[in-house]
């Protein structure tokens, strides 16, 4: 595990967790973007291949450095990430003072690699030219240098990530609801979690939780548009700053 402050603070406002250290450039203009407002820690967990943990360990590790600090925060994550958020805020939701949620299905499995193991499984062929459509499946087109350098990243992630996905078995996790204000944020053009799989969210949501979505950016739209997505989760923690004020409020004698 490896937990990087993005501040001068040592108690973050909120924790950005990464299960794909191979992705996680992909995350820096979000967490550019978020840093300018608040105290953010970066958690990411990087796996011993001789010693590989499942995502309940995982959720352990995570447990072990969030009850260190006094007080609950706000957590993020996306794709298999934002999996490992929605486990733990399922255990420990006295600790998780809001969840968000990035291109994140009620099935909360169904991340890259699931989609990329189902293709393959589909239409067999070799890595190299599936992991190449797979960039534009996830990115949309790109140019031949930059198409290659993405299969490089994608390739690493297959070998480091938290996924638990193989061509053997893919995992499915049912739709759950937790306890904790939950904001869950997607891509219209998304392929691997597509607008009716975003859409079913509608039925496990409660009131003060919010579904949104940009038009554009597929299945990495937060690294794309990161201020448009950046503005939607501060609009969302502000929110639920004046509902905490006014239950506060309600409840004073």
């Amino acid at each position: 595990m490896k937990l990087v402050e993005h501040s001068r603070s040592k108690t973050p406002d909120v924790v950005w967790l990464n299960g794909s250290p191979a992705l996680q450039k992909l995350d820096r203009p979000l967490l550019k973007y978020l840093v300018r407002y608040c105290t953010v820690a970066h958690w990411e967990y990087c796996p011993n291949l001789d010693q590989p943990l499942g995502l309940e360990d995982v959720v352990i590790l995570l447990h072990h450095y969030l009850k260190t600090l006094p007080y609950p925060v706000h957590l993020v994550g996306h794709g298999i990430s934002g999996l490992l958020g929605l486990l733990y805020g399922e255990c420990y939701p006295e600790k998780v003072r809001s969840l968000t949620l990035l291109s994140v299905g009620v099935d909360g499995g169904m991340d890259w690699q699931a989609y990329y193991y189902r293709r393959m499984s589909q239409f067999p062929c070799l890595r190299q030219p599936l992991l190449l459509q797979m960039v534009n499946h996830l990115f949309g087109y790109q140019s031949g240098f930059m198409s290659h350098q993405l299969v490089r990243l994608l390739e690493e992630d297959l070998q480091t990530s938290i996924s638990p996905h193989t061509l053997a078995k893919q995992f499915q996790f049912h739709p759950r609801m937790v306890d904790v204000p939950l904001l869950v944020c997607g891509s219209e053009d998304d392929e691997v979690v597509d607008n009716e799989r975003f859409q079913e969210w509608r039925c496990w949501l409660k009131k003060c939780d919010r579904l949104w979505q940009y038009p554009q950016g597929r299945y990495f739209f937060h690294y794309f548009y990161p201020q448009e997505v950046g503005q939607q989760i501060l609009n969302f923690w502000r929110a639920k700053v004046y509902r905490d004020q006014l239950a506060q409020e309600s409840a004073l004698p």
